[in-house]
């Protein structure tokens, strides 16, 4: 079975780091996230979907992000069931993040952090060969080719 989540969007509020039981830390948060597709009036419709964090990654983005951050989460999604307090069953769809992304510079808007330190939980993008650019200009002999 395959489940995986990728979502780009903007955090809603700021984050409260908790503390499990087991000592793991924890951040919860909400992700607005705008469709692709426009409505008839020109506007795009905006899906809130409920993400948790768990260990470093919760500790970093609770230091370096704040309500309206952009960053990018990878993960998987999950459904649990709790008891309410009147006793009723409740069923909550959120998204486990496996790796989460800060999508903006240092300073700007939304951000607004100092620094975001180097993380092993948050993926960096790799570095672009100098080369990479002109591929368009690589010869390589028919026998090469893998088609």
């Amino acid at each position: 079975m395959m489940n995986n989540v990728v979502l780009v969007g903007r955090i809603t509020r700021d984050l409260e780091l908790r503390t499990a039981t087991s000592g793991r830390s924890i951040v919860s948060f909400t992700l607005a996230v705008d469709s692709r597709m426009k409505n008839a009036d020109g506007s795009r419709a905006t899906s809130f979907i409920d993400c948790v964090a768990f260990g470093q990654t919760a500790e970093t983005m609770s230091k370096f992000t704040r309500k309206g951050s952009l960053i990018g989460v990878v993960g998987s999604l999950n459904q649990r069931k709790y008891q309410r307090k009147d006793g009723s069953t409740a069923s909550v769809l959120e998204v486990l993040c496996d790796s989460v992304q800060f999508l903006e510079p240092k300073g700007s808007r939304a951000g607004g952090r100092d620094e975001i330190p180097p993380f092993d939980d948050i993926p960096s993008q790799p570095e672009e060969d100098d080369n990479s650019h002109n591929l368009d200009s690589i010869d390589l002999p028919d026998d090469d080719l893998p088609f």
